[in-house]
């Protein structure tokens, strides 16, 4: 799930299509949620990073993830069940079941957890989309089409709408200043750039240097 930020805010969650690997049920889609990042204590428990802004609500206990993790690793094909879910000092961690020891935490150190989620749904909160939903959408700026967004791209400080401009790719901050209205039932959202992200401003260094006065070049009397 993506959400538009009124801010860069570093860390910010969001809810990704899961690119490759397995393929979901029919009316499906695959969804990113977390990525297993450090082990923590004796006991098996893992730090996560968080790509939800619903971490209560994805990782309560009995949810189950799709695991993308190398084909040589012992968990690979295998889901992955929480046990418990806590922040610890501000940091999200879990347990999952048959995880019981701090070797078999690290064995799913940089895991990434997909869940299935209905292909039609949307999510609860305001001002936030699904990626495959703002896939495709038309991008208008000053009432005119310069572009349509081919991916999503979900980095620390904020995600980025990656918008196929004729043989080019723009990165655009998905944030209310520079995104304003998205309209998933019109197909299109609208982008109020600042200069330079779509056009190249001219160098200044290109511009013609001014002609010389004539009185500077007459000689001195």
């Amino acid at each position: 799930m993506t959400e538009v930020s009124g801010e860069n805010t570093a860390g910010s969650g969001a809810d990704a299509r899961k690119p490759v690997n397995a393929v979901p049920p029919a009316g499906k889609t695959q969804l990113r949620v977390g990525r297993l990042v450090k082990a923590h204590g004796l006991k098996g428990a893992i730090k996560l990073e968080l790509y939800t802004d619903d971490p209560e609500g994805r990782f309560v206990p009995g949810a189950t993830f799709t695991l993308q993790v190398p084909e040589s690793s012992p968990w690979h094909g295998k889901p992955l069940t929480v046990r418990e879910f806590k922040f610890m000092n501000s940091h999200p961690v879990a347990f999952f079941e048959g995880v019981d020891d701090r070797s078999a935490a690290e064995e799913l150190l940089r895991a990434i957890l997909w869940i299935d989620e209905d292909a039609q749904s949307s999510p609860a909160e305001d001002d936030a989309w699904f990626d495959h939903q703002l896939v495709g959408l038309d991008v208008f700026r000053d009432g005119q089409v310069v572009g349509k967004v081919a991916r999503v791209d979900h980095l620390p400080a904020q995600d980025l709408l990656i918008v196929k401009v004729r043989d080019e790719e723009v990165l655009v901050p998905f944030v209310k200043a520079i995104v304003p209205e998205v309209d998933i039932a019109a197909g299109r959202l609208i982008v109020t750039p600042p200069a330079g992200l779509f056009e190249e401003l001219p160098d200044d260094g290109d511009e013609a240097p001014a002609e010389p006065d004539e009185d500077e070049d007459a000689p001195s009397a």
